[in-house]
Parts: C-alpha cells; sequence; structure tokens
C-alpha cells in the first residue's frame, strides 16, 4: 500500500547470540566480544581516528506507557501521540514538543517517511498521523510531506526528499535475524534480495545510497507488540508477541537497532526458560559500527534514557 502526501568469518564478526543476554549484563557488546578483524578500507586501532570512532557514544530514548494499548490490544492514539513528543522532547532537550520537531526538520524541507506495510507486523496508522502532524506544525507544508514504503524509489516527494525519518517495527527476520531501522531502507534499492547474502551482513550500505545518505533526521522503533521469534520467511505467530508498550527513539539508527535487539534477546530467554540464540544472526548492526561507522552498537556506549512505564523492561 503505497502512501504518498499524506576472509571475514562469522565468528570473528559476532559471537552467537546465545551468550547475549549475559554479555549485555556483564557490559559486553550484545553481540558478543570476537569482533575484532581488520577491514583494509577502514583506518587501523593506532589510526587517531579510529580511536575516535571506538570512543564515540550515542543516546537514544526509550519510552513506555502501560495505557497506549487497551485490554484488546487496541492502540490509543492520544497516548502513542504523547509518547513520541516525550520521547523526542528528552533526546533534544527540549520542554515543548513544537521546540523539539522544529530541530528535527525545516519549513524548507521535503520529508519522507520512511513506514513500514509488512501486514502482520505494520507501522500503526496513528503513529503516522502523529508524525505528520507534528511535521507540518514545523512549518512544512502537507504536500511536502510523504509516507510509503515499497514504493519509495518510484515516489516522486521521496526522489526529492531533504528529510527522512525511519520508523517501524520491531520483529525477528528470517534473512537479517531482525527487522528494525537500519533494514527498513531496503526498499531503497533497485534489487533488495541482493543484501541478502551473508545474513544482511551489508544492509548498512543501505545508507550511502543517494536517496538516502545524510538526509535521516529522526529513528523511531516501533516496540508496542514486538515478534520476538519466528520460523521461516513471513512467519507470524501472536504467541510470540507480546505488550511491550513502547518505542525507542534516536539520531543513531545503529544504537536504536542494537538496543531492540537487547530487549528481543531478554525476551527470548524468558520465554524459553534459556538461552535461545536468534534464529539468523543480527549482525549487520555490528557491521553497521565496525564497518561502514554508522553508529554504535556496543551497549556499553549507548546511553539508554528511560521514560514512563518500565515494568518489565528487560534492559
Amino acid at each position: 500500500m503505497k502512501k504518498t502526501n499524506k576472509g571475514l568469518t562469522r565468528r570473528d564478526l559476532l559471537r552467537s547470540a546465545a551468550g547475549a543476554a549475559v554479555a549485555g549484563m556483564a557490559g559486553a557488546s550484545v553481540f558478543g566480544q570476537e569482533r575484532r578483524w581488520e577491514n583494509p578500507d577502514v583506518p587501523s586501532a593506532t589510526d587517531p581516528a579510529k580511536r575516535r570512532a571506538s570512543a564515540r557514544r550515542a543516546k537514544v530514548i526509550l519510552v513506555r506507557d502501560q495505557e497506549v494499548l487497551d485490554s484488546a490490544r487496541q492502540l490509543r492514539p492520544d497516548v502513542l501521540s504523547r509518547m513520541l513528543d516525550d520521547a523526542v522532547m528528552t533526546l533534544l532537550g527540549e520542554t515543548k514538543p513544537e521546540a523539539a520537531w522544529g530541530r528535527v526538520v525545516r519549513p524548507s524541507d521535503i520529508v519522507g517517511v520512511k513506514s513500514n506495510e509488512w501486514r502482520f507486523l505494520p507501522t500503526p496508522p496513528a503513529l503516522e498521523d502523529a508524525i505528520r502532524q507534528r511535521v507540518a506544525g514545523a512549518g512544512v507544508k502537507k504536500e511536502r510531506i510523504g509516507i510509503d514504503d515499497r514504493g519509495v524509489l518510484d515516489d516522486p516527494l521521496f526522489q526529492q526528499a531533504t528529510a527522512l525519518i525511519n520508523v517501524r517495527p520491531l520483529r525477528t527476520h528470517h534473512w537479517s535475524g531482525v527487522g528494525s531501522c537500519i533494514k527498513n531502507y531496503i526498499m531503497f534499492s533497485p534489487s533488495p534480495p541482493a543484501w541478502h547474502d551473508d545474513s544482511c551482513a551489508n544492509l548498512a550500505g543501505l545508507w550511502g545510497l543517494p536517496a538516502v545518505k545524510g538526509k535521516t533526521r529522526l529513528n523511531i522503533l516501533v516496540m508496542l507488540t514486538p515478534l520476538f521469534h519466528g520460523k521461516g520467511p513471513h512467519h507470524f505467530q501472536a504467541k510470540y508477541t507480546w505488550e511491550y508498550k513502547g518505542l525507542i527513539v534516536g539520531t543513531d539508527p545503529v544504537a536504536v537497532d542494537a538496543t531492540g535487539v537487547r530487549i528481543l534477546d531478554a525476551k527470548r530467554k524468558d520465554f524459553f526458560g534459556q538461552e535461545e540464540p536468534f534464529t539468523t544472526s543480527p549482525k549487520h548492526i555490528q557491521v553497521a559500527e565496525e564497518k561502514y561507522h554508522l553508529g554504535v552498537a556496543d551497549p556499553t556506549r549507548i546511553d539508554v534514557q528511560k521514560l514512563g512505564w518500565m515494568d518489565g523492561a528487560l534492559i
């Protein structure tokens, strides 16, 4: 549904997710510690620029509200909108939503909201509407705001976009381990399957495509009812979702995704009663930091600021 206007080894890169929860508690990366490797295109560890990158930190906001879903799992749009505003204000250090969103976009921008329409767990329309309203409230004309997923390559607005807002639900994924913010840009590629090699390890390369590079202002990972387990392509069973009732928001897509994966990993351990590795390792998140320098994957360098209801936060 289109909505417009509106040698490196696997072990070297990533330890099995079986020890992820333990590693997280010990302050290690959720993706494991056996990830030291040298890429000829990346400065060596003795290079000052490399050292600065390794010291880089990221900030993400985790906001939850017990009332965002009713007893029938129906969304309460007003609560969701408030959660979004609270997250953006806290992220940017503002006390009013208008001021915060005025720092996300400018009136001169053409804004594409990259959504996700997977039929079992789509981006909630109420969240799309809340984003659209706030972007318009920041002075962007309605005709310069578009929302789309699978049609972005053919959407004239996205072809001209100067700013992107990236929003999608978190779920396990057959090819990439998880479907989250980094992967959400795969539809900007003329050939999405071309990115499936090696557990989709190089998904961060999508962020260098001309339609994307340097344009993303905000990443929103929807954690209302995440899918924490799947058995194959496009598999969905409601029993593998739960009412987490949250959003993870940040400017760093790697940090946002890494935080979401830590929560999914903890939920899998809780549900199965033991360490349960992802069927496919979400190693593309670590690769996004180490090879592409897209952001921060190491949880010891991600500051997670929590807002609201935190019972069962798992992080």
